[in-house]
């Protein structure tokens, strides 16, 4: 029989993506409930042991394709057989995290398959069948119920952070199934050259903690606090758009509606006033700090605790009490 829920497993050079985890618990949740199993997809090199990671966080079967053509993501072979092994085996519900590999693969297997795709899940719940996928929309300020009612299958990608990990059970057998890639080298028209390492930074993806700072610094160097309260904390830099746009902090660090969406443990919000667009990338924090000089910031309408005053005296004290009750 082949299982009908299907979960993408996401990596980075062997390491998972934590929601990856979040993902295969969801499947597990739903295929007992169709009675069914769960298939798991690990693509990559040298990527064996995590196709008995998957096992143990439950999934029953793994399809298991360890190849070179698949040692970087790269869209061209990864959705060729992502969606060559879909379209085989059709499976109902095909789940996996929501990042730039998982929106990118699911959005060109949706248009392969003829499709919808869902993505940013925050909450799932399954009725005849059908998957009904609670995500926020406008910016996060309301919720929407969406459903793929007729094609299938049924793509959907979850916000990190929004479902728990499941506990692993070592031990956990299944079956894996090696397979072969779509494509080969030849055929391939993107190359990776290298990758740009920021020593020592911890990714906003899957952070528990994020400390971010925005028009408020007042310069490259006005992140300086900022980032040393993130290193206390053991948390990732963040930063607003107004930041980024004026050239203090690097992409990659942009929180919100055109960077990256968050839903840490604990936001601290520096300098930033709130914008709309902000917002829509952390709201779903479990708890918001704002710091901000502006009483009137709309930060403070979304923050559960709020500090009015100047950063450069509240960060550093900040650093420095939790230096002590840290013990750092």
């Amino acid at each position: 029989m082949t299982n009908k829920v299907w979960v993408y497993i996401d990596q980075f050079r062997g390491t998972v993506t934590p929601a990856s985890w979040e993902s295969v618990g969801v499947a597990r949740t739903l295929a007992d409930q169709m009675g069914t199993g769960v298939t798991a997809l690990v693509f990559g090199q040298g990527v064996e042991n995590l196709a008995q990671e998957s096992l143990t966080y439950g999934a029953d079967t793994v399809k298991l394709c360890d190849d070179a053509t698949l040692a970087d993501f790269r869209i061209e072979p990864y959705a060729a057989l992502f969606s060559k092994l879909i379209a085989d085996e059709k499976p109902d519900i095909v789940l996996g995290p929501t990042n730039s590999r998982g929106r990118d693969l699911f959005a060109t297997a949706s248009v392969d398959m003829g499709t919808g795709a869902i993505v940013d899940a925050t909450a799932m719940e399954l009725q005849d069948g059908i998957v009904h996928v609670t995500r926020p929309v406008y910016a996060g300020k309301l919720l929407s119920t969406v459903i793929c009612k007729e094609h299938r299958p049924q793509f959907i990608t979850l916000r990190p952070r929004a479902f728990p990990v499941p506990e692993p059970r070592i031990g956990r057998d299944g079956e894996i199934t090696k397979v072969e890639p779509v494509m080969a080298e030849d055929d391939i028209n993107t190359k990776v050259v290298d990758y740009v390492v920021e020593e020592g930074q911890v990714s906003l993806d899957g952070a528990g903690i994020i400390v971010s700072g925005g028009r408020g610094v007042n310069g490259p160097e006005g992140f300086e606090p900022v980032r040393q309260l993130a290193k206390v904390l053991g948390g990732a830099l963040g930063a607003s758009r107004a930041a980024v746009d004026a050239g203090w902090i690097p992409y990659a660090h942009q929180v919100g509606q055109t960077g990256k969406v968050v839903s840490p443990d604990l936001y601290i919000a520096a300098g930033i006033s709130g914008a709309i667009q902000h917002q829509a990338g952390m709201r779903t924090a479990k708890v918001i700090l704002a710091i901000n000089k502006d009483p009137e910031a709309p930060i403070f309408n979304l923050a559960h605790y709020g500090v009015v005053g100047d950063l450069f005296d509240i960060v550093p004290a900040l650093t420095e009490a939790f230096k002590e009750r840290l013990g750092k």
